[in-house]
């Protein structure tokens, strides 16, 4: 999943990216409202994280632009005020969710991940196809009830796959979802971080789960792939 973090406070911003790299995001950072909206126009994200006090532009103008231009993307909005006028200003504007400085980082990624469920549309935390479970808020993979071990990209790619199963995932799309804008679109990464996942997740198991469709892109099915 690939996240827009907008905040000028730098050692603030640093620590959010790195603690949400460590569970597998892909972040993207703007230190002002504008070069945030410029990228949240350019790029396609999962979720933006956004500051309410910046330089610029505020993250309440940022909020406004991006829905006016009919931006669907989910925005949580970050504020060091209490007072309940604010937190109805951001809401206001069209964000999705709040979150009052200071915050635990579990707090965060909980709210994070709530705003992807309502997204794809998912109700519960584990994500499953057959007898695979994954749990994105755990950060734990389960096929059969034996747990699998993944890299934080694997992982990336494989959350990517199941909240979209049944479904023709591009490889273009797992680019924009999985790596930041510094990711050289011509190399075959994605194609090699296929091909482990495959042995990792379907290695020994009657039914395969993670199809090619050469040409077209991949997806997660516990049915043959009609493409």
């Amino acid at each position: 999943m690939r996240i827009l973090l907008i905040e000028d406070e730098k050692r603030l911003s640093h620590f959010v990216k790195k603690g949400l790299t460590e569970n597998g995001f892909a972040v993207d950072q703007a230190f002002d409202g504008e070069e945030g909206l410029y990228l949240a126009q350019q790029e396609t994200y999962d979720v933006i994280i956004l500051d309410v006090m910046l330089p610029k532009m505020s993250g309440v103008e940022v909020c406004k632009k991006l829905r006016s231009l009919k931006k669907e993307t989910a925005i949580l909005m970050l504020t060091a005020k209490s007072e309940l006028e604010d937190k109805i200003e951001g809401l206001d504007s069209g964000a999705d969710d709040y979150l009052t400085k200071p915050f635990e980082f579990a707090e965060l990624k909980s709210r994070i991940n709530a705003l992807l469920r309502r997204s794809y549309h998912q109700v519960s935390n584990n994500l499953t196809v057959d007898n695979l479970e994954v749990d994105p808020l755990k950060h734990t993979v389960f096929r059969n009830k034996k747990p699998i071990k993944l890299t934080p990209k694997e992982f990336a790619i494989l959350e990517q796959l199941i909240r979209q199963k049944q479904e023709v995932v591009t490889r273009t799309q797992i680019i924009e979802h999985v790596w930041d804008y510094n990711f050289d679109s011509l190399s075959n990464v994605v194609d090699v971080f296929i091909g482990t996942l495959r042995k990792k997740i379907d290695k020994g198991e009657k039914v395969k789960l993670i199809h090619t469709l050469h040409g077209v892109g991949y997806m997660i099915t516990d049915k043959k792939p009609k493409i």
